[in-house]
């Protein structure tokens, strides 16, 4: 089967602001090659810096309170001990003056007050285990690294540290800029397209055929590709990899209304995927939207119409963070203030 009516596909990798600022550099332009990690705009860091400063300084505290909750475990648990010791010098005192009390050798009042020295150190024994019991609460099965409010801050640092790396736009994929809207000084915000990315290696052809070439396509079926860009002279291979799920007219902004009295029968046509041989492709690029002719021979229909379950296209983007600085960083604030 062959159709006239097919073009070069691709992705077209949005380059977009992730959080607000001023374009102070642009590294890449139109036409232009980038590598995956490639800077591509920097954005104004000053605003930032201070969050990261004010991240970092509040995990610097968040460490030291913890420290001095540990501390203060340790405080009230020899307050505990104190007032025990007290408790049982209290009650022994009281043993002894009862003693002497019903051998008439000390008075009454003098007894009374050792039983009053009784109740204060029981009743300063019971605020010691409070105070020793509400300051374990905060502290008690964590350690420094781990304690909530630590984690909190820690939270909070790695939120700032990467709105940091925002400020630096990097490529995500190999691949050619495109559709670059972003100029110098230009305040952006959040979300706002920047540039494209387009990876030439990955294009295909969506060749549409009409409906009634469908019935003898398969998947797998061996297909051969001219592009108008190089004349019919050179010759790309591939093979069919999907067909569409519905013809153009059913994903259309304004489907047509075929319930109509006035209605017109129209053939239908049916994108189909072709793959094509990357080493061709690197030896002469194609780029998106090219026209195209394809052939698919449709001998072998041992395959089937229905496409493969889905696979990651894109994984592993490269972002620009530093996860490992990050850490290393967090580890060193606690370390400095333990």
């Amino acid at each position: 089967q062959e159709t006239d009516d097919a073009y070069v596909a691709g992705d077209v990798v949005a380059i977009t602001a992730r959080d607000p600022g001023q374009v102070t550099a642009i590294h890449a332009d139109n036409t232009q090659v980038v590598k995956a990690g490639q800077p591509l705009i920097d954005l104004d860091a000053a605003t930032a810096d201070v969050g990261v400063a004010s991240a970092e300084a509040e995990l610097a505290r968040a460490v030291r309170a913890t420290r001095s909750d540990f501390s203060k475990v340790n405080e009230t648990g020899a307050a505990v001990v104190q007032a025990e010791a007290e408790l049982a010098r209290a009650r022994n005192d009281l043993a002894r003056r009862r003693g002497a009390a019903a051998e008439g050798a000390i008075s009454g009042e003098e007894l009374s007050h050792a039983a009053d020295q009784v109740k204060v150190a029981s009743a300063t024994l019971q605020l010691a285990r409070s105070q020793q019991a509400q300051s374990k609460n905060g502290v008690v099965g964590t350690t420094v690294s781990n304690n909530p409010a630590v984690l909190a801050a820690i939270a909070a640092y790695r939120r700032a540290a990467i709105t940091r790396s925002h400020m630096h736009v990097v490529a995500p994929i190999d691949g050619v800029v495109a559709q670059r809207t972003v100029q110098l000084g230009q305040q952006v915000s959040a979300g706002m397209p920047l540039m494209a990315v387009v990876p030439l290696d990955r294009v295909w052809v969506d060749a549409n055929f009409r409906e009634t070439q469908l019935r003898d396509l398969r998947i797998g079926q061996a297909a051969t590709v001219t592009a108008d860009m190089y004349g019919d002279d050179l010759v790309y291979h591939g093979h069919v990899v999907g067909l569409g799920a519905g013809s153009g007219n059913a994903f259309a902004l304004l489907p047509p209304q075929n319930a109509s009295g006035n209605w017109i029968k129209i053939t239908q046509r049916v994108p189909v995927r072709i793959a094509l041989d990357k080493g061709e492709l690197r030896r002469n690029p194609l780029r998106v939207g090219l026209s195209v002719n394809a052939i698919v021979d449709t001998a072998d229909k041992s395959g089937t119409m229905v496409g493969r379950p889905a696979v990651a296209a894109y994984k592993g983007l490269a972002t620009g963070q530093g996860d490992a600085a990050v850490d290393a960083k967090i580890r060193q604030i606690i370390a400095a203030n333990r």
